[in-house]
């Protein structure tokens, strides 16, 4: 269901819900209006995992990198060590 769609329903729900006794009313307010906040939070909390993933890659790229750097550090030291006369 889209957003367009979804605000279509959740009014026409409010509508009814409008309409209805007033002891019936209470409660059900109560639950349209959180249902009518819940897609905000959702794409609020979509928007802060996607935020928090990017970091996590750009995290393991520079990770990787570093250990590359250590490998061809490590790799260059023990040629060193090995070409040292008296070794």
């Amino acid at each position: 269901m889209d957003d367009q769609r979804l605000q279509t329903t959740l009014n026409e729900l409010l509508s009814e819900i409008g309409s209805s006794p007033e002891s019936d009313r209470a409660g059900l307010d109560t639950l349209s209006h959180q249902t009518r906040e819940r897609p905000g939070e959702l794409k609020q909390t979509v928007t802060n995992v996607q935020g928090s993933m990017d970091y996590l890659r750009l995290s393991i790229k520079y990770l990787v990198f570093d250990l590359e750097a250590t490998r061809r550090e490590n790799a260059h030291l023990r040629q060193m060590l090995e070409e040292e006369p008296g070794a």
